[in-house]
């Protein structure tokens, strides 16, 4: 049976970077980029002619910027998954992005095969968060805790396994699926199976909740 190819619309207000992603995307015969947009409002009118499967918003457009237009598309298009891609890691951007509804963030300067990745990983329904942006949001919500949410979180992970602990670790530090499983010698696939066992055990709705908690619990 042949793969279901996975439509996408690249929004950036510079020909070059939507030109470099084209190539990059492209290279994989999975992906199609079906259309372009220069600036936030195209890129939600496109989404509504196109309905792609992930759209690529930069955060900085001139008529519409990313994040607003990101709020735009979750109520136009529901269902189309929105990757935030940007050369801004600050803080608050990553957290405006999930606030906003993002199926993830990614830096600009991530490498080509992440870019890949990320995109599979929305299409497929999950959260992609760069490692550097992960470690952005866990650093940012988990200042200030106190020991009883540490040891509240030490509760929750003791029905864990040995092995989900260790991927929950894993997911602590941002790693993706893959990089997971290339530490601990496991399949992407069989890494996912134990990220959606976690998040079910511990009542998380995302991995970010999850890398919170693996902070928390001094993972």
């Amino acid at each position: 049976m042949t793969a279901k190819v996975i439509r996408v619309v690249i929004a950036d207000d510079e020909p070059l970077i939507r030109a470099g992603i084209r190539m990059i995307l492209t290279s994989d015969p999975a992906i199609e980029v079906v259309a372009e947009a220069s600036d936030g409002r195209q890129a939600v009118d496109l989404a509504r002619a196109h309905t792609p499967d992930v759209v690529l918003l930069d955060i900085q457009m001139p008529v519409m910027d990313g994040l607003t237009a990101l709020g735009e598309l979750r109520r136009a298009a529901p269902e189309v998954r929105a990757l935030v891609l940007t050369t801004f890691g600050e803080k608050e951007n990553v957290l405006r992005a999930l606030g906003q509804g993002s199926a993830g963030f990614l830096l600009k300067d991530s490498a080509p095969g992440e870019l890949i990745g990320a995109v599979r990983a929305a299409a497929a329904g999950d959260a992609y968060l760069s490692p550097g942006a992960t470690r952005h949001v866990v650093d940012q919500l988990a200042s200030g805790r106190a020991a009883a949410r540490s040891e509240e979180a030490r509760r929750r992970i003791a029905e864990l396994s040995e092995r989900e602990c260790g991927v929950l670790a894993l997911l602590g530090e941002g790693l993706s699926n893959a990089d997971a499983g290339r530490r601990l010698h496991m399949s992407e696939a069989t890494v996912k199976t134990y990220v959606s066992r976690i998040l079910s055990k511990l009542g998380c709705e995302n991995r970010v909740q999850a890398a919170l908690l693996a902070r928390d619990a001094g993972l």
